[in-house]
C-alpha cells in the first residue's frame, strides 16, 4: 500500500484536482491510503473533501483535522498516521500525472536498482547540473549536489517506509527550505534518485521561488537554505572548509534570485 500524505490549508480551489489526480493514478485507487490532514482551514477546504469521502466510498481516505501548525507539523501528522510500505507526499495545490506512481514504483520495487527515495521532474523541469541521468534517466541525488541545487519537489517524492524510519520527521520549527532540509537528512541513510520524467504539474505551473506562497519570501527562504547548511556542519556531514565554500555560493545564488525577482 501506498500513503499520500496531503497537508491542507485554505485549499478550497486546489484541494479537488490534488484528490483527482490520485484517482487517476494508472496503478489502481485500490493501491491507496490517503491522508488529508486539514490545518486548520478556514474556508471550504474540510466540507469538500467531507463531500468527497461521502462520494467515494470505494477510496481510503482519513481527514484528519488540528489546529494551525505549518506544513512540517501537518506532513508529521500525516505521516505518524500512515501505515503504507511506500509512502508519497502531495502538497494540496500540486497535482500528479496519471502514470507518476506507475513510473517511480517500477524502480523502487525493483532491487536491482536499490532505490529508497525517489522523486521526478515538473512543470517542464529539465536534468541540470550537478545531476545527470544515467541510461535508466536516474539521477543520483546526494549531500553535496542537494548544497549546490536542490532538485526533487516535494509532491514528487515517494519513498520507502524505511526512509521514514532511518531519517525521523519533518523539522517542524522549520518554516522555509524544510523539504530540502528532509531531503539532506534523508541521503544519509539512503540511496536518492530523481527520475528524468515530468510527472507533476505544481503551484499553477509557477516557478519555484519568488512568486507566491513561502516562497515568496526570499530573505526568509535564504535564512532557510542557511540553516541547513549550518545543520550539515554542526552534524559533521561537511567539513568547515566545505561549509564556507557552500555559504558563498549559497549567498551569490541569493543575490541573483534578488535581481531576477525585480525584472
Amino acid at each position: 500500500m501506498i500513503s499520500v500524505i496531503i497537508p491542507m490549508y485554505n485549499a478550497e480551489k486546489t484541494i479537488m484536482n490534488a484528490l483527482r489526480s490520485v484517482e487517476a493514478q494508472t496503478v489502481g485507487i485500490q493501491e491507496f491510503e490517503i491522508i488529508i490532514v486539514n490545518d486548520g482551514s478556514t474556508d471550504r477546504s474540510e466540507d469538500l473533501v467531507k463531500d468527497y469521502i461521502k462520494t467515494h466510498p470505494e477510496i481510503n481516505i482519513q481527514l484528519i483535522n488540528q489546529a494551525n501548525g505549518g506544513v512540517s507539523k501537518a506532513r508529521n501528522t500525516g505521516l505518524k498516521a500512515s501505515k503504507g510500505e511506500y509512502i508519497a507526499l502531495l502538497d494540496s495545490d500540486d497535482e500528479w500525472l496519471p502514470e507518476k506512481t506507475e513510473r517511480q514504483m517500477k524502480f523502487l520495487k525493483n532491487s536491482l536498482f536499490h532505490v529508497d527515495f525517489i522523486t521526478a521532474l515538473r512543470n517542464g523541469e529539465k536534468i541540470w547540473f550537478p545531476y545527470k541521468k544515467d541510461k535508466n534517466n536516474l539521477a543520483e541525488m546526494s549531500l553535496k549536489k542537494l548544497l549546490l541545487r536542490v532538485d526533487g519537489q516535494t509532491s514528487t517524492a515517494l519513498f520507502q517506509r524505511k526512509v521514514l524510519e532511518n531519517t525521523g520527521f519533518f523539522d517542524e520549527n522549520q518554516k522555509y527550505s524544510e523539504d530540502a532540509n528532509y531531503w539532506m537528512r534523508v541521503s544519509k541513510n539512503n540511496n536518492m534518485y530523481i527520475l528524468a520524467e515530468e510527472l507533476a504539474f505544481t503551484g499553477g505551473g509557477k516557478r519555484s521561488y519568488g512568486v507566491s506562497g513561502l516562497s515568496a519570501d526570499l530573505p526568509e527562504m535564504e535564512k532557510g537554505i542557511q540553516k541547513n547548511l549550518l545543520e550539515m556542519y554542526r552534524t559533521k556531514r561537511i567539513s568547515y572548509f566545505e561549509y564556507i565554500l557552500f555559504f558563498l555560493f549559497s549567498k551569490m545564488k541569493y543575490l541573483i534570485r534578488i535581481f531576477k525577482n525585480k525584472l
